[in-house]
């Protein structure tokens, strides 16, 4: 595999502007756990070998997470993941995927009870930088160890 273009040499202040909103968001979620299940999800949706390479990875790092990265893409079938994971994660896909339907109403409801509304806008721009995240990676090739 190649890389088509390394974005981070080629255009520094680019990257300098998605890491200063990932630095915000990242900054703004503090459970860490639910945050990189967000990014693997995307991430999967989206099929970024990169990101689901690095955010597999980073929660595993968080503690023993292997059954929620192996059952993630079925979270719906399996009890392992709580309520509150549950919600992210249908909020994810649904805004990831937005073109689909939207992002109804009975949705917001449902995270509002478990999220506050500061938080519910974390978590869409959490959503919303995995999302660009994804994008570059795709479009300009990357792919796992790409940069070793």
């Amino acid at each position: 595999m190649k890389l088509r273009l390394n974005y981070r040499k080629v255009n520094p202040s680019a990257y300098k502007a998605m890491m200063a909103l990932e630095q915000y968001v990242s900054g703004q979620i503090e459970d860490k756990v639910l945050y990189e299940l967000l990014k693997i999800r995307v991430s999967q949706l989206n099929g970024c070998s990169f990101c689901l390479d690095m955010h597999a990875k980073d929660l595993l790092k968080l503690g023993d997470y292997a059954d929620h990265i192996l059952l993630l893409s079925v979270w719906r079938e399996v009890p392992l993941f709580t309520e509150k994971e549950r919600v992210m994660l249908e909020l994810a896909e649904t805004v990831t995927e937005i073109s689909h339907q939207g992002v109804p109403t009975e949705l917001i409801n449902k995270v509002r009870e478990h999220f506050s509304e500061a938080e519910l806008v974390d978590l869409i721009m959490a959503i919303n930088t995995i999302n660009s995240w994804n994008r570059i990676a795709i479009t300009t090739g990357m792919y796992p160890g790409c940069f070793n």
